[in-house]
């Protein structure tokens, strides 16, 4: 009887989600470890449309992770298995940072920044910064989330992985990671490396990268157990022009330095055929633990 308790109640420790859940453990970062001495020095360089471009995106991303973190909670209610439980609160606890992060970013750099240039402080929560499109996707996200928690079905699970770890974060955030870390990281003359926005930026796609690659693997389990690659299609082809039009919007403005709005569609564009390719191609396996957390 020992025995038998032993073997039901261990854990699955070479599954997928296990894996998972020990590498957040193993990579855990704090967000006000970051140095961020020298970023206010640096943002001082960027002329005024620049600068409220960035403004714009930090604001969108914070907010972003902001909402995520508490549309994550229905997942967690009905996943089953221990392992994807505790995956579940390692991703719950990553948004979270991510948002102090973002936040920490505004008081201690973009504040700064503004007194520095005589203007008057905002808020990252300030409407000039968001647009009917960005609300709409999150509230359908949202959605797709809380129907878990009074329809829980196959097809509904498909629906909300696809709003969340295939178009939010696989498809849209990862298009603002790239725009950002390209931009300010040295690569573009007109914009200065800003090492503390990188930094915070480059640990954020990390943890990223495991929440798609989980939400991915789900979704290919789903399909594998029967839910017609039909839905996804549909969901996520409802939600690729609102990923786009968040996408161009976002993009430096016409006056601003940056990657601009043709540079990033196209990346958007392109995640979103890697990612329907990994899901219809049974050939095609979801990227290794290591390979997903790391920086391209």
């Amino acid at each position: 009887m020992q025995q038998k308790v032993a073997a039901e109640h261990s854990l699955d420790r070479s599954g997928r989600a296990y894996r998972y859940y020990r590498n957040a453990v193993e990579r855990h970062w704090d967000p006000d470890a970051i140095d961020l001495s020298t970023d206010r020095e640096r943002l001082a360089e960027l002329d005024g449309a620049t600068f409220t471009d960035l403004r714009r995106t930090l604001a969108l991303f914070g907010a972003g992770e902001a909402a995520v973190t508490e549309d994550l909670a229905p997942l967690a209610v009905v996943l089953e298995r221990i392992e994807d439980q505790m995956f579940i609160t390692t991703q719950l606890y990553e948004e979270a940072k991510h948002a102090d992060f973002f936040d920490r970013y505004w008081r201690e750099v973009v504040h700064p920044v503004e007194d520095d240039r005589g203007l008057e402080r905002t808020s990252p929560l300030d409407d000039r910064w968001f647009f009917d499109t960005y609300h709409d996707l999150f509230e359908r996200n949202e959605a797709a989330m809380d129907r878990l928690l009074t329809d829980d079905t196959p097809a509904n699970r498909v629906r909300a992985f696809c709003h969340y770890h295939l178009t939010i974060e696989g498809i849209m955030a990862q298009t603002g990671y790239y725009a950002v870390q390209t931009g300010y990281s040295g690569e573009i003359l007109e914009l200065p490396l800003v090492p503390g926005l990188v930094e915070g930026f480059g640990k954020i796609r990390g943890d990223e990268g495991r929440h798609v690659g989980f939400g991915m693997a789900k979704l290919k389990e789903l399909i594998e157990e029967g839910v017609p690659m039909d839905v996804i299609h549909e969901t996520v082809n409802e939600l690729l022009p609102l990923t786009q039009e968040v996408a161009a919007t976002a993009a430096a403005s016409e006056d601003g330095a940056g990657l601009g709005e043709e540079k990033l569609t196209a990346y958007a564009a392109e995640k979103h055929l890697q990612r329907m390719e990994q899901l219809s191609n049974s050939s095609v396996a979801i990227p290794d633990i290591e390979e997903l957390v790391a920086i391209e």
